[in-house]
């Protein structure tokens, strides 16, 4: 579809400019647009932003960046994902830093490598310091930059605005519309000399940058549900030590409730449970993983995040393809009791060394199966089987520091309008157990045990004092990591219901809660208080979990403007609970005919 079909917004709001098509062209600089593109076709000026759109016509704020109310209309936006925005923002202020160490670092090796050349040459080659770097200008070592769904280009205009290290921001979007507001977008708000406009298939622009084309150092990826179709396209054109965020909405399907549908978009199927976020997380990182491993190339998580109706991954791509070989190691299946929902990982692969002199020396090993009995050995129920899931790591931790070392300075809040919600965040992922895969919920397990839920501290102060580690997970308040096993986690809440009897009417035989209760303790458990039970995140009062931002929040409607103006609000008020009246109806209407029937009868 042609972009010049309908009358041109910039034509719309100043009378005089046309709005020409923005094609796009590959250089050894980048993707940019051809010239003429937002510029007078009679003397070749550049527009001004004061042609385009007045203030006083209606516009969006969010950070430094404004749009255009008018020109976005029609163009998918949403508030509520301006944490979503503060956090990318966040994570590539922190990543420009690496951006231009690897920079000087490949200059150095390269001036090393000459002068090794050169006989006379008698000077040591040093590597050029990294310039203080300000968010606005363009750099010639900077990062470019794809938004590959663009929309109203808000987020690109934040990154040209707000982060530091750039060179080129690419706005991309299919849409006609959407290209229109772009560009009216990015004129209004002055940084045509950063981000440039283009109209093209997401996953073709993403294609013409791979090898040999140059490849781009970011790629943002934030579809409208899931996003598979995208990474294949992704992993390519990232350059090696380079980021690609992406973000995932169809929590659904993630989350247990299509596991057919899962595995078709994502190649894992999805198991209902408390962690689901987590598993969800996990399941996105072993998919990213597994279209980069055919690359020859692989992921390393800086960030992951569930967030809201949404789940955020920031993960690093480089290249080695001996290092993909231990993808295997790094993935696991998940089998979960489907009484008591006890999860047992399986990893699928293993690897040992098989050289004293050379460690790096590996051999794979494929795993013994199953790991589990037939029947679990809590309450003598069967297994669902679910995964493969990513099993290593999902956050690096000294990446975490550095970015609560930023959000924590005095001029945060400034910065990022969701500034106390971001440290709240990270500072429960910085106190997670890295190296424990998913969750438990304690108020789920005390519903199964049928007993009333222990306060959490005292929970911790049991695990603690047996000398097991715990942490929170920040995907759910009252969740829970440890290393302790399952037997002993059980053994806690056994020891609980002695001081606080369960229900009789919840301990009927053949129920989970009776199997589970019926076992004897068989370790010994202290609930007295650990100096450690209390995080210190907990301590400090930080907004660890967020209520919801507002009122019928959540992933918006495809493709329409979710500007909270009262018309999609008050759609939405009128199919709150419409299921439920719809059965309330159908319920009245058979109560109704059974009484006619009933009179009838009587009266004959």
């Amino acid at each position: 579809m042609s972009l010049l079909r309908s009358t041109s917004l910039v034509s719309r709001f100043s009378g005089k400019f046309p709005l020409t098509s923005a094609r796009c062209t590959f250089s050894a600089t980048g993707m940019e647009t051809s010239a003429g593109a937002d510029t007078d076709p009679t003397n070749n000026k550049s527009i001004a932003a004061e042609d385009v759109i007045p203030l006083s016509d209606g516009t969006i704020k969010e950070g430094k960046a404004t749009i255009l109310k008018e020109t976005s209309k029609h163009v998918f936006y949403n508030p509520v994902q301006e944490f979503n925005r503060d956090l990318s923002i966040l994570v590539l202020s922190v990543h420009a830093e690496d951006h231009f160490k690897q920079k000087q670092d490949k200059k150095l090796k390269e001036k090393k490598r000459n002068s090794a050349s050169k006989e006379n040459n008698e000077s040591e080659a040093t590597a050029e310091p990294i310039p203080d770097l300000e968010p606005g200008k363009s750099y010639e070592d900077g990062m470019i930059i794809l938004e590959a769904l663009a929309a109203t280009g808000l987020r690109s205009i934040r990154y040209a605005k707000e982060v530091p290290g750039i060179k080129q921001i690419v706005a991309n979007d299919l849409s006609p519309s959407a290209v229109e507001s772009l560009k009216a977008n990015i004129a209004y708000n002055k940084v045509e000399h950063l981000v440039s406009a283009s109209h093209n298939d997401a996953s073709m622009v993403m294609y013409l940058n791979r090898p040999p084309a140059p490849r781009f150092d970011v790629v943002d990826l934030d579809p409208y549900g899931c996003p598979s179709h995208f990474l294949d396209g992704a992993v390519q054109s990232v350059a090696s030590g380079g980021l690609l965020m992406v973000t995932c909405t169809d929590m659904a399907v993630l989350a247990g409730n299509s596991p057919e549908t899962c595995y078709s978009k994502y190649g894992a199927i999805s198991l209902r449970n408390r962690c689901c976020y987590e598993m969800a997380l996990r399941i996105a990182l072993q998919c990213i993983e597994s279209h980069a491993n055919r690359y020859g190339r692989y992921i390393t998580p800086l960030l992951s995040v569930s967030a809201d109706f949404y789940i955020r991954t920031f993960v690093r791509i480089d290249s080695s393809p001996s290092v993909c070989k231990r993808s295997i190691n790094k993935l696991s299946l998940v089998y979960q009791c489907v009484g008591c929902e006890t999860l047992t990982l399986q990893p699928m692969g293993e690897f040992k060394s098989i050289s004293e002199k050379n460690p790096n020396q590996m051999k794979t090993l494929l795993p013994h199966v199953p790991s589990v009995s037939e029947t679990c050995p809590h309450c003598d129920m069967r297994y669902h089987l679910g995964g493969p899931i990513w099993n290593a790591p999902i956050h690096d931790k000294s990446f975490v520091s550095r970015l609560l070392d930023v959000v924590t300075a005095e001029d945060a809040a400034e910065k990022f309008g969701t500034c106390k919600r971001i440290e709240g965040m990270l500072s429960v992922v910085e106190e997670e157990l890295e190296d424990i895969p998913l969750y438990y919920k304690l108020d789920r397990l005390s519903s199964l045990m049928g007993i009333s839920t222990m306060p959490v501290l005292t929970f911790s102060s049991a695990i603690l004092n047996a000398g097991y580690r715990l942490s929170q997970s920040h995907c759910k308040p009252s969740s829970f990591k440890t290393d302790a096993p399952q037997k002993f986690v059980w053994d806690v809440l056994r020891a609980w219901e002695k001081e606080n009897p369960a229900s009789e009417k919840r301990l009927k035989e053949g129920t989970v809660s009776a199997k589970l209760l019926s076992k004897a303790i068989t370790h010994t458990v202290d609930f007295k208080m650990h100096p450690e039970a209390n995080p210190d995140s907990r301590q400090r009062g930080k907004c660890r979990y967020q209520i919801n931002p507002l009122k019928f929040w959540g992933p918006g409607i495809r493709s329409i403007a979710n500007l909270q103006d009262g018309s999609i609000q008050e759609k939405q008020r009128r199919n709150q609970g419409k299921n439920a009246m719809k059965r309330k109806r159908t319920h009245t209407t058979g109560d109704a005919e059974d009484e006619s029937k009933k009179l009838e009868e009587s009266n004959v």
